[in-house]
């Protein structure tokens, strides 16, 4: 098992964000009232690449991905970073529309002693 990403209602829309990267119906929702049993495997959409370590969990690329989805749930990501008053919502918005758009890296510096590894990633 994977754990979700984020806390409380940001844990909801960040997998909303995944399903519909995945191209996958949105089953996590408490008005839907959906059963397990009548959850089919394309239902579940689908990915390019996925990546499981211990600590993290990559998504890369849906294998039919709907632009015309992904544009939509962007706009309205946008349209709540506007009308947020509080800082620290539209940063985690923010966050959220870079995953969504494939604006996210992961960078690994490395080196021989910890001062080393230090001073590579302030250059970075």
């Amino acid at each position: 098992a994977v754990k979700a990403p984020g806390f409380g209602d940001r844990r909801k829309d960040m997998l909303g964000d995944i399903a519909v990267i995945a191209g996958a119906k949105y089953v996590v929702n408490d008005e839907l009232a959906v059963k397990m049993e009548d959850i089919s495997l394309s239902d579940l959409g689908t990915a390019k690449n996925v990546r499981i370590t211990k600590d993290t969990t990559t998504i890369i690329g849906s294998v039919d991905s709907n632009s015309e989805v992904i544009a939509s749930r962007t706009n309205q990501i946008k349209a709540q970073m506007e009308s947020s008053t509080s800082d620290y919502d539209k940063e985690k918005l923010k966050e959220r529309l870079a995953k969504l758009c494939g604006g996210v890296a992961v960078l690994k510096v490395g080196g021989s002693s910890e001062v080393e590894v230090k001073e590579r990633k302030d250059r970075v």
